[in-house]
């Protein structure tokens, strides 16, 4: 906390802040004695050195342009965080649905008294000697099938995808990738290179040793839930890649796929699709590398990794994990075989990370470790995560905009949809319901390449109670929504078009806001067009107004 010094008035304020930050640490004062929903006699200190204004001033000035914000219409301030919550500047209390960062809870005092113990012993890099790591190594292998056992620490998923397309390339000596549609596997040059999700929002262009196979999606992909057998017919397509790059006279190294696609719309592949395609690329000399970045650490239940939710039968060449590893602290790994660690090494090029692995990241993560066999987390994502799609459906059979709910565990998608029938993407009516949320207290997000799927992935201490109040409030909003844009009858189509173009429109406005591109800008078919209309009922609709509209265009359609 800042140094403290006395204002014109003689009271204390904190030297080199505005008044107005002064006033909101005031503010703090009053409401830190405020405790989390479900986590009493926990308390912490909130400190804000400026005004949220300020703050904002100082991002645009210092911060890049393409760093976006959460909610950028009308971003909130969080000052800090704890299990499942996260608290703004004014101590409102927010419901944490999409951090998977914060994997065990933010701010668990485990994994804070373990990563301040190691650092008042040493923190230094991975060429000496210390026990950490391959304690570490040892535990983080026992979670995994017994052929992966050699580990290579790195700070960041992008970093662990880079150099999991290093060991493949090295493996064979082969150069090209298969990835998935609308897959994201990190920030860095070589990643973008092969995420679809983020080269085509771009002036980039597919690179030639890049060949992009369809999502394995049974709702709205090419092979549906109707379709005999979606697992085998979205496994040829990735067969015919490897055959039309081989008579090209180029040679697959790998195949890369995060084990549900979490940027692409919250995606669980068929059964049986992920071992035929490991059978095919292993026969084309390539390797299978499985991103478990954003869906790995027991986040499915049932399982640690969620690519065992495929089968003992199906186990990757190489696994890169990280978000969750280090529970916000900037860790990640690379786990593959002997063999592929061997022939890596054989280049004589040797592999050094300064931070990958210091006893500090270590001991963070063996405390992770600790809490989610302590407490039961898998368990609890079981449990929570069973209930959670059970309120869901619910909703899915009273609101004809929820289309599709998918996932297993704690990570669950919600498909909003215009039409059920044609699986129309409400990307609008998407938009506008995370903002609602937010106002109701509850962050959620939405992705997909329409941006019309609500993401629901917590810390794993989500509980029932969450659960229900999350799917209450969103019961609320969609209620609202589809009674601001549904047809009651048809002589109130003509009344009702210009609502419904209005409020979309606004929702529209929010998420270019927010650095999502407009759908209309790509040429895909998919996409569908959007009213341009500059005005907008959605501030109407949050004020409550919004039945006061409908029974005004009512009695006029009767009139008429």
């Amino acid at each position: 906390m800042p140094p403290v010094t006395s204002n014109a008035q003689g009271k204390a304020t904190p030297r080199g802040i505005t008044a107005e930050a002064a006033r909101g640490l005031a503010r703090e004062a009053r409401t830190r004695e405020r405790e989390p929903r479900g986590a009493p006699g926990s308390r912490a200190t909130m400190c804000e050195l400026y005004s949220k204004q300020d703050t904002l001033a100082l991002r645009r000035k210092h911060i890049g342009p393409s760093c976006k914000v959460f909610f950028a219409a009308d971003p909130i301030k969080i000052v800090r965080a704890q299990r499942q919550y996260m608290f703004d500047e004014t101590g409102e209390q927010y419901l944490d649905c999409i951090n998977n960062v914060a994997h065990v809870g933010h701010c668990h005092p485990e994994v804070v008294k373990a990563a301040l113990k190691q650092m008042e012993l040493l923190n230094t890099n991975s060429r000496f000697l210390h026990d950490n790591i391959v304690e570490y190594a040892r535990r983080l292998a026992a979670t995994l099938p017994e052929k992966l056992s050699v580990c290579y620490f790195t700070n960041s998923g992008s970093e662990a995808n880079d150099l999991a397309l290093r060991l493949a390339r090295q493996f064979r000596g082969h150069q090209d990738v298969i990835t998935l549609d609308h897959a994201y596997h990190g920030h860095l040059s070589s990643l973008i290179e092969i995420s679809p999700y983020k080269f085509r929002k771009g002036k980039d262009v597919k690179k030639a040793f890049v060949h992009v196979a369809p999502t394995p999606d049974t709702y709205r992909g090419k092979y549906r839930e109707d379709h005999a057998d979606p697992a085998s017919a979205y496994a040829e397509e990735v067969k015919e890649i490897i055959e039309e790059a081989h008579n090209g006279g180029r040679k697959i190294a790998a195949f890369i796929a995060e084990s549900m696609q979490s940027c692409g719309g919250q995606i669980i592949p068929p059964a049986g699709y992920f071992q035929k395609v490991a059978e095919y690329v292993h026969r084309a000399g390539g390797v299978f590398i499985a991103d478990e970045v954003q869906v790995g650490f027991g986040r499915v239940g049932k399982h640690f990794w969620s690519f065992q939710m495929h089968g003992e039968d199906f186990v990757p060449d190489i696994v890169t994990m990280g978000k969750p590893m280090g529970n916000g602290h900037p860790m990640a790994c690379v786990v593959t075989t002997k063999e592929i660690a061997e022939a890596f090494s054989s280049s004589g090029m040797e592999y050094f990370n300064t931070y990958g692995g210091n006893p500090v990241s270590s001991a963070v993560g063996l405390a992770v470790l600790n809490i989610i066999e302590n407490e039961d987390l898998q368990g609890n994502a079981t449990r929570v995560g069973d209930y959670l799609t059970e309120l869901l459906n619910k909703q899915k059979a009273k609101h004809t905009l929820i289309g599709d709910i998918r996932g297993i565990g704690l990570f669950i998608g919600i498909d909003l949809v215009k039409d059920r029938q044609k699986r129309t993407p409400a990307t609008d009516e998407a938009q506008h319901v995370i903002y609602e949320m937010k106002e109701k207290r509850v962050l959620l997000s939405a992705d997909g390449p329409h941006r019309n799927v609500l993401k629901i992935k917590p810390p794993m201490c989500f509980t029932e109670e969450d659960a229900k109040f999350m799917v209450d409030k969103l019961d609320e909003i969609l209620t609202v929504l589809e009674e601001a844009i549904g047809v009651r009858s048809e002589s109130m189509v003509s009344e009702n078009a210009p609502c419904r173009a209005k409020l979309l429109n606004e929702a529209r406005s929010e998420r270019l806001g927010d650095g999502t591109s407009d759908p209309r800008e790509n040429p895909s078919p998919k996409r569908n067009g959007l009213c341009t209309d500059k005005h907008s009922l959605l501030k109407t609709i949050r004020a409550g107004k919004i039945k006061a509209i409908w029974k005004k265009s009512h009695t006029a359609s009767v009139k008429k």
